[in-house]
């Protein structure tokens, strides 16, 4: 009976060295351990960019490269046909300029947010209707600062840890954050038309 390797690869592996091996992007499983041992060490891709970069790979090439070691060898693959190598170089990741985008993005969300919560409550006028329904209740005009403000505000901050899940760097639960559902659907959109793109364009990836 011939020896069978099982292979898995997801969709997108992140490497930050530029000597790619079989072991870094996939796990390998089979009865022979020198077999499963040897190719871990079998080389996918040189990376030559100096900067983060992208690149998709076929698992038929995978297949390729390794019947070239072991003609005789079934390989089941349980992973993706089609995956891509995210790069990013250790110098790139820890540039400044990454830094201050990350803390400009901050500020533009933080400001948006702001910008949007005050839109709608001059949108719908709540001011107005605090102080309709301060005065009906109490008798008394309204001030501007009262309960009914206080409270609505200490309602809209945990209104927002709760929906992000998050409260300062600890998760409220472990369920993933709506920011991270749409970080990995957008994350998914990006691989699936990257291989598409890749595909149309018949590229490929050789072995220097």
């Amino acid at each position: 009976m011939s020896e069978v390797l099982y292979i898995k690869i997801d969709q997108n592996i992140e490497v930050d060295h530029t000597d790619v091996r079989l072991g870094d992007v996939a796990k390998l499983e089979c009865t022979n351990a020198s077999v499963k041992t040897r190719l871990k060490t079998l080389k996918l891709l040189k990376i030559q960019a100096e900067k983060s970069n992208r690149y998709v790979f076929s698992i038929m090439k995978v297949v390729e490269l390794i019947h070239e070691i072991y003609p005789d060898l079934e390989i089941q693959n349980l992973g993706e046909s089609d995956f891509i190598i995210d790069y990013e170089s250790q110098e790139y990741a820890r540039d400044r300029w990454s830094l201050i985008k990350v803390v400009l993005l901050c500020i533009t969300i933080f400001i948006g947010s702001a910008f949007s919560i005050m839109t709608f409550n001059n949108d719908v006028g709540v001011n107005q209707v605090f102080q309709q329904v301060y005065e009906l209740m109490t008798g008394q005009p309204s001030d501007g600062f009262t309960i009914l403000e206080i409270t609505y505000s200490i309602g809209i901050a945990v209104g927002i840890i709760v929906f992000y899940n998050h409260f300062g760097g600890k998760k409220i639960t472990k369920d993933p954050t709506p920011m991270e559902v749409e970080m990995r659907q957008y994350e998914n959109d990006v691989n699936t038309t990257l291989i598409d793109g890749c595909n149309r364009k018949e590229t490929s990836i050789d072995v220097d």
